[in-house]
């Protein structure tokens, strides 16, 4: 099936500092190619990868569960590392909960995290009828473009697969187990309000973590999808200055050392 327009991958040959970015559960790259942009107009190497059966239509994620979007993640940041002298991993929502189980895995190889609105849980009592449901009803309502900003839409289906969402609780339990093993620098930044993620999710999320400089922003203005909403220039601006901590070579003039 042909990507949706908007949704495509996006890539950016930089310097010596890299990114990989993730987008959410049912999403697509547009969410995140502000973000993308920014990073590599401040001369970072930036990877935003399509995951497996996202960006085309709810049948085609109906048949990936989380092996396939781990997978293309982890294919990613083994890339990014061969390419680049330090890799830093971030993610909006499901993607959160990916760069987490990067961390988790790679140690070292990744130098920090950045973390926006990142799930940590499927929520209410439906979550606990999934192995069934599933296979029983197909899909239910979507979750894309909880957006406080006018006029501003994000790409993404308007159906949930349930066999991809069992796949998300499976995941999501997955690494919560995992999280103690997370020792790099950590940002988060959360929206105050948010209808898909709980503030419950990253508060868990902080409190099992062994990063020990962690720093937690909030998010006045905006709703789940913070990065096209009205703080994304804050989480560009905090993101860009979390990486030039780390990594000093990151420049204010577009150039990155070695770049």
């Amino acid at each position: 099936m042909p990507v949706l327009a908007g949704a495509e991958p996006y890539r950016h040959e930089g310097g010596e500092v890299g990114v990989l970015l993730c987008h959410g559960f049912t999403g697509s790259p547009q969410s995140l190619r502000p973000w993308a942009r920014h990073l590599a107009g401040h001369g970072l190497t930036v990877a935003l990868p399509l995951l497996p059966g996202h960006g085309t239509r709810w049948e085609d994620m109906a048949v990936t569960g989380w092996p396939d979007w781990y997978a293309e993640l982890d294919r990613e940041l083994r890339v990014l590392r061969d390419r680049c002298a330090r890799v830093f991993v971030a993610g909006l929502s499901m993607g959160g909960a990916l760069a987490l189980r990067l961390a988790a895995q790679h140690g070292d190889g990744v130098g920090g995290v950045v973390l926006v609105n990142p799930a940590n849980k499927v929520h209410g009592l439906s979550a606990y009828a999934l192995p069934v449901a599933r296979h029983l009803v197909r899909t239910v309502k979507g979750i894309t473009s909880d957006i406080a900003k006018e006029s501003v839409e994000e790409i993404g289906y308007d159906r949930v697969p349930l066999h991809a969402a069992h796949s998300l609780r499976v995941f999501l339990r997955l690494v919560d187990g995992e999280l103690p093993q997370v020792t790099q620098p950590l940002l988060l930044l959360r929206s105050a309000r948010d209808h898909v993620v709980p503030a419950a999710d990253p508060a868990r999320i902080l409190s099992r973590v062994s990063s020990t400089d962690v720093t937690e922003v909030l998010l006045e203005q905006s709703y789940h999808v913070a990065t096209l909403d009205h703080d994304a220039d804050r989480i560009f601006e905090e993101s860009l200055a979390f990486i030039g901590r780390l990594a000093p070579g990151v420049g204010k003039e577009g150039t990155t050392a070695g770049g």
